[in-house]
């Protein structure tokens, strides 16, 4: 996956906007005003974190030991930082953002789910 696909995958998400909060170097990638992914998308290796339910991200870090850690700089608890490599399958990699998303949207009132269609997406 290249920093362009990455970009791409979390811009297809309804609603989603890249932002630079913190500095020009940091996409942060938000849904309704808060974020579901952040990446220095020219950073070698590159990178995201991701929001992430706790068993699951547990789960990841110890199937992909190399590649998949605690959020940095983020609670670990409930966020990843992944190496997009080939270590991670990019398909993988597209689920964890698109899970990611639907954390963040799924803690929406129901006025912005109903807004970004989340439900009809999610539920076909």
């Amino acid at each position: 996956m290249t920093p362009h696909d990455l970009k791409a995958a979390c811009l297809a998400m309804p609603g989603a906007r890249e932002e630079f909060p913190f500095d020009e170097s940091n996409s942060v990638f938000k849904v309704a005003g808060k974020l579901f992914a952040i990446s220095r998308l020219d950073a070698e290796p590159l990178r995201v974190s991701l929001k992430c339910e706790p068993d699951l991200a547990v789960s990841l870090r110890t199937s992909y030991p190399s590649a998949v850690g605690p959020g940095y700089h983020l609670n670990k608890r409930h966020w990843n930082t992944v190496v997009v490599n080939d270590a991670v399958p990019d398909p993988l990699v597209r689920d964890m953002i698109e899970d990611s998303y639907d954390l963040v949207v799924g803690g929406l009132p129901r006025r912005e789910q109903d807004k970004l269609e989340w439900l009809k997406i999610r539920h076909g």
